[in-house]
């Protein structure tokens, strides 16, 4: 029996891998077939398989779905007002050209919460080409700060899809997993995105490349700072408030207070109230019509179907790991072999992304094993950090299966030398000062 667990595990991943690497399978069937042949194998019967299927993809995308798709919204909403190269601009003028990196980290800090990373590079690229105009110093002293702010949010803060999908799985509240991804993320940008850009860019002088051909940054009629950090901040620091008082409240009850700080802050109602926000101060007030409106909202719903469909996925290969007994043997192993589970966390999500490329797979089924591990008696905490463990790992060593290092080589001009230079030891350096964050969070805390 024993063996037989074991072997739908390690079979299940090796045969993901083999899916999405070798005949190209979209993840999303490529999940659910491997967590079919988990359970084939394990001895499940048939039913018993389809049943796990509806109720792991059921439970986990009641929450994901509506969260990542308001989240996919109000980006949009975002990105379309200008609101990115506004927050940009006004960092840059404030802290200066000499201080531009530090500038360039913390918009990418911000903006990676509501607009997807590659989207987010894309629109700011127009930035990063006119600092490097200005200084004539390497591109690099620009887009590395940048690219690492942007990176270290995608991976560690809802409500980009990644870490909700993680929270989801593992149960962990998301106003922890954001209050520990800033505290985590704070110390990670200094290092990975100054000092690691600021070493880069002496060792290499890029110039902005002789194809990139991309429109000038928008500067007529930019909402202003104010609103777009106003907007961005709200509903973060409502479900932060809720987690921190749900947290002093367990013990004592639920009152008429708590009960009214739980529906503001609980992460549905402050996205609802986000986008309500966004439509408003940055769409009709600056004169934007409502079918415009419409339209930009209802395409960024197309790459969210995709994030939600393979969280669901996700799902189902916990839920096929707990209905096979496999998760409670693995944990049981783990235990006994003396492994933290903070420690395997990092380790799962870190070999599938090596091998697989994909961050949102990674987290995805690093999430899953993990789930095994996580006790009944684990405290919300104790799973926050989980997050963002699973997060870091899932950030290592980005390489040529990622797609993120064809859109880095291209952006800036860089040969597949210099992006495993530069881009590749970013991304691990991310993962490695995330997850030494997590540990001592994890001693401190304990």
């Amino acid at each position: 029996m024993e063996i037989a667990l074991v072997l739908s595990v390690v079979s299940s991943i090796g045969l993901l891998l083999l899916l999405i690497l070798k005949l190209k399978i979209q993840p999303f069937i490529a999940l659910l077939i491997s967590s079919m042949v988990a359970g084939l194998i394990a001895g499940m019967p048939p039913q018993a398989i389809i049943t796990s299927i509806q109720t792991g993809m059921g439970s986990t995308l009641g929450f994901v779905a509506t969260v990542v798709g308001l989240g996919a919204l109000f980006g949009a909403i975002l990105e379309s007002s200008g609101g990115a190269e506004s927050l940009a601009s006004f960092l840059v003028k404030k802290f200066g050209v000499k201080n531009a990196p530090a500038a360039m980290v913390i918009t990418g800090f911000i903006i990676a919460i509501p607009v997807f990373f590659d989207v987010a590079f894309v629109i700011l690229a127009p930035i990063v080409y006119s600092l490097q105009l200005k200084t004539k110093k390497s591109l690099l002293l620009f887009a590395l700060p940048l690219l690492a702010g942007l990176a270290i949010t995608h991976s560690f803060i809802p409500p980009t899809p990644g870490p909700v999908a993680v929270a989801e799985i593992l149960k962990a509240p998301l106003g922890w997993v954001i209050s520990f991804g800033f505290v985590a993320g704070v110390p990670t940008a200094m290092v990975a995105g100054i000092w690691f850009s600021k070493v880069k860019a002496g060792q290499i002088h890029v110039n902005i490349p002789d194809y990139m051909d991309l429109p000038e940054a928008k500067s007529d009629s930019l909402p202003s700072f104010v609103s777009i950090l106003s907007i961005i901040t709200i509903p973060i620091l409502l479900i932060v408030t809720s987690a921190i008082v749900n947290t002093f409240y367990k013990e004592a009850g639920i009152d008429h207070f708590v009960a009214i700080i739980n529906l503001i802050g609980h992460p549905f109602t402050a996205l609802i109230l986000a986008n309500m926000l966004a439509w408003y101060f940055l769409g009709i007030r600056r004169n934007t019509s409502k079918d415009e409106l419409l339209k930009v909202t209802g395409k960024s719903l197309a790459p969210a179907g995709i994030i939600i469909l393979l969280t669901g996925a996700g799902g189902v290969f916990k839920q096929i790991l707990i209905d096979t007994g496999a998760g409670k043997f693995l944990a049981e192993s783990m235990v006994s072999m003396g492994i933290p589970v903070l420690l395997f966390a990092f380790i799962s999500a870190s070999v599938v992304r090596i091998l697989q490329g994909s961050a949102t797979v990674a987290m995805i089924t690093g999430a899953g094993l993990t789930s095994s591990l996580v006790e009944t008696s684990m405290g919300d905490i104790e799973r926050a950090l989980l997050v963002i463990a699973i997060a870091s790992g899932a950030s290592i060593l980005s390489h040529v299966n990622d797609s993120g290092f064809w859109l880095v080589n291209r952006y800036l001009g860089l040969t597949e030398k210099q992006t495993f230079q530069t881009w590749t030891l970013l991304t691990t350096l991310i993962a490695t000062c995330g997850f030494i964050t997590v540990v001592i969070l994890s001693f401190l805390l304990s």
